[in-house]
């Protein structure tokens, strides 16, 4: 019989969805946790996670798991704190009593729309897989039409400094002016992949907004505003894989 995985005592915390692991060495060495009722103040004291009994400020450490969804307004920085200051996606929760939670993937600043949180590292692994995990649907304005070329190049790829880009689908949904927007499906997580894939053909992303991961729907959740995911929503998440 193989010995049990022991892990540092800040990454275990983090795992059992107490706090981030940054949060969970400083809570450590601030003598708020303990292991089977002892004062712990190493960050990567060995622990086994479903052996040992872990406590935080005296209260057991694991919090109810929760999972939500939140319509992310322009302008909020994806991060639990900023170093520059500017204002974070938690400032939506702030008030609602809730445990921490970490957000499952990303936006960046200037783009909204579907943003997940929890407090489950392996259901949020699962979610941002790139082989595994739901597709991404974003309904996203350009400033140009489009013709049916520049569409299908999306759809084939572009080098961009090495990194081929490209969209698993694009359709136009309505054109007008100068500008026209497109849905765009991403079924691999790649870094502002969007934005670049578009700045790699001279197209300028005037809104980007996320509007699905796999059959969540962001349906008319008001910018700003928070729901929980059912029971049914966080299963079919991950059994969603991309065909």
């Amino acid at each position: 019989m193989s010995a049990p995985s022991r892990h540092g005592l800040a990454r275990t915390l983090s795992k059992l969805g107490v706090c981030s692991r940054s949060e969970a060495a400083r809570r450590v060495l601030a003598g708020r946790v303990a292991v089977n009722g002892r004062i712990v103040l190493d960050p990567e004291h060995p622990v086994v996670r479903d052996r040992d009994r872990l406590s935080v400020d005296g209260q057991p450490a694991g919090a109810e798991r929760r999972y939500l969804m939140l319509n992310k307004p322009r302008g909020l920085v994806t991060t639990v704190h900023d170093e520059r200051g500017r204002d974070t996606i938690y400032r939506c929760l702030d008030g609602a009593g809730l445990p921490w939670l970490a957000p499952v993937g990303r936006l960046d600043k200037a783009s909204e729309g579907l943003l997940l949180l929890c407090n489950d590292p392996e259901w949020a692994a699962a979610i941002t897989d790139p082989e595994r995990g739901p597709c991404k649907t974003y309904h996203v304005q350009i400033d140009t039409i489009p013709d049916d070329e520049l569409l299908r190049t999306l759809t084939d790829g572009v080098d961009d400094a090495g990194e081929w880009l490209r969209a698993r689908s694009v359709t136009l949904l309505r054109a007008g002016g100068k500008n026209a927007w497109l849905e765009v499906v991403l079924d691999e997580g790649r870094n502002r992949q969007i934005r670049r894939l578009m700045a790699a053909l001279g197209i300028g992303v005037l809104r980007l907004l996320r509007v699905a991961i796999g059959p969540l729907q962001l349906g008319g959740l008001a910018k700003g505003q928070w729901r929980e995911l059912t029971a049914e929503e966080v299963r079919v998440l991950v059994a969603t894989n991309p065909v």
